[in-house]
């Protein structure tokens, strides 16, 4: 059974897209920028605070779909700037504890919204 995923309490789509698409115990999240659910706009203060507010962002949609953070399996993480990536894993340790995640990182031309970074995750209900 597919399920769509939806919550306030992260960014609004702004495409044609789900926030996350359940199926079975698993949950795959769309990518999430550092853009404040309230206001709509990415957060200010560079990667480091969209890192953290992209964290934040995916951490709400887990708990929609009642999951959590140690559910997830694997994260793609999508940088404007590969030489951002030490700066990066210092968020990401504060959002995840070992064992951690399979993950890759990307550096793109650009995101969405003029973003810095972009998390995409994919989590299994244990």
């Amino acid at each position: 059974m597919r399920q769509c995923v939806q919550t306030p309490n992260a960014p609004a789509a702004i495409g044609p897209y789900s926030q996350a698409v359940q199926v079975g115990n698993a949950l795959y999240l769309s990518g999430q920028l550092g853009i404040d659910p309230n206001t709509g706009k990415l957060v200010a203060g560079g990667v480091t605070a969209q890192a953290e507010q992209a964290f934040k962002n995916v951490r709400a949609i887990l708990t929609a779909a009642n999951f959590t953070m140690d559910d997830v399996v694997q994260v793609q993480v999508f940088l404007t700037r590969i030489a951002d990536f030490a700066a990066v894993n210092e968020v990401y340790q504060k959002y995840f504890k070992p064992p951690y995640p399979a993950r890759a990182a990307f550096a793109v031309a650009a995101l969405p919204a003029n973003g810095e970074i972009e998390i995409l995750a994919v989590a299994i209900k244990k």
